[in-house]
């Protein structure tokens, strides 16, 4: 039982995050006013959001990213990301599958296997050498590949920027992770941490370049987040009548 509840735990704190955003998205509908962004009905709780995230990354990940970055030689780290890109590799299969995409699932099938047995577990990308392309998908494109909208933008406690769609889906995202269903607490966490570790160390200089170019960090954030999101589910071709993700004053640079 044990095992089971280990090997399970991180898909049920996630549907506790997918719970809470319904909850706040019924709660704080009422609140927004005639002047809020129709994608951000929330904005104020999800600033309130964004100033704890913002406070808890300044004050831990990104200072522990930043000796990341600086101690592991870039080889490694590119290891890391070739690792953890190799897994998405499997579980994007399964959603280009679902989405009736049969040459991206066919390449996705391809990629892992060739990086999985040819690339050490997937620490060298010997697929991208052979031009075979990646099509990253997660069970919130293929949510909305089906119709299902976006629907209102929500910043969740340590998780971050999502929407109410991307984050009932993460559920089934944690599912399919494969280090999920590792039974060795350690071995999973540590996993966990350096895939953490490894994605923020990506982005720091990204982050850099917000506080410094960003009149409002947080609106920035949103549309830059909306956009690539909806550009995903669409493989960067969204209709006509999908509502563009227009910047706004506050995000523009100085």
């Amino acid at each position: 039982m044990r095992s089971f509840c280990n090997q399970h735990s991180g898909m049920m704190v996630r549907s506790l995050w997918a719970g809470f955003a319904l909850v706040i998205f019924t709660l704080g509908g009422c609140a927004a006013g005639p002047s809020a962004n129709p994608r951000d009905p929330l904005e104020p709780f999800n600033r309130g959001m964004y100033q704890l995230n913002d406070v808890v990354d300044r004050a831990v990940v990104k200072p522990v990213a930043t000796v990341y970055r600086d101690v592991l030689p870039s080889p490694v780290r590119t290891g890391v990301t070739n690792f953890f890109a190799n897994l998405q590799d499997a579980w994007s299969f399964a959603n280009n599958s679902l989405q009736l995409k049969g040459e991206a699932a066919g390449n996705s099938l391809v990629r892992f296997g060739v990086n999985t047995f040819l690339g050490l577990g997937g620490v060298l990308d010997i697929a991208s050498e052979m031009q075979i392309e990646r099509h990253t998908e997660d069970f919130g494109q293929t949510l909305g590949y089906w119709g299902v909208g976006a629907g209102p933008y929500v910043i969740l406690p340590l998780l971050g920027p999502s929407t109410l769609r991307d984050t009932v889906a993460s559920p089934v995202d944690a599912y399919g992770n494969f280090v999920a269903g590792i039974d060795h607490d350690a071995t999973r966490n540590a996993l966990n941490a350096v895939n953490l570790l490894n994605q923020r160390s990506r982005l720091l200089e990204a982050s850099k370049i917000l506080d410094q170019v960003a009149l409002d960090p947080y609106t920035f954030t949103r549309d830059a987040f909306l956009q690539r999101r909806q550009n995903a589910v669409y493989d960067g071709d969204p209709p006509d009548d999908d509502e563009p993700v227009e910047p706004t004053q506050e995000n523009q640079v100085k």
